[in-house]
């Protein structure tokens, strides 16, 4: 029997500027990223929404995008979906899921300006791939990287 796939590719933009935590096994950087779809509606009106994922990346992947990403900035991130479960302060079982990338691409120029940068973008992200696995490494972390910009995003 062949094994599942689990596999997410995102391009966005950074909705804050990444934080790095120590976590269990390592140090872990984080970050929201905004992607945004468009649409056309029946009525003929044009309609956007705005998903908002948790990014997490490990070890030296996560130490790069620590120092090089910014808040506005727009980057390709390829990793896996990972929920993970923790007790918050009053005993409540909290869950949450998020990507943990192996690869970061920098798009856009340094300040966020996406329109220096295009599909292939600078590859100043470095990768993962070949540098070990990050399975499960954040099982022990239960703080949040926050929603958007705002943090009002209610999970």
């Amino acid at each position: 029997m062949a094994s599942g796939v689990n596999k997410v590719i995102l391009v966005g933009n950074l909705g804050k500027d990444p934080e790095t935590r120590e976590a269990g096994k390592g140090t872990v950087c984080g970050f929201p990223l905004a992607t945004n779809e468009s649409w056309t509606d029946k009525d003929g009106q044009k309609q956007e929404r705005t998903e908002w994922h948790s990014i997490a990346a490990w070890g030296k992947l996560g130490e790069i995008c620590a120092k090089y990403l910014k808040k506005g900035r727009q980057v390709y991130v390829e990793g896996r979906l990972q929920t993970r479960s923790w007790e918050d302060d009053n005993g409540n079982k909290r869950y949450r899921t998020e990507i943990v990338a192996t690869d970061v691409q920098f798009l856009g120029g340094k300040d966020g300006d996406s329109s220096s940068g295009s599909g292939g973008g600078n590859r100043s992200g470095g990768s993962n791939k070949g540098g070990g696995r990050n399975d499960d490494r954040n099982d022990d972390y239960s703080g949040g990287w926050g929603g958007g910009p705002d943090d009002d995003i209610p999970f």
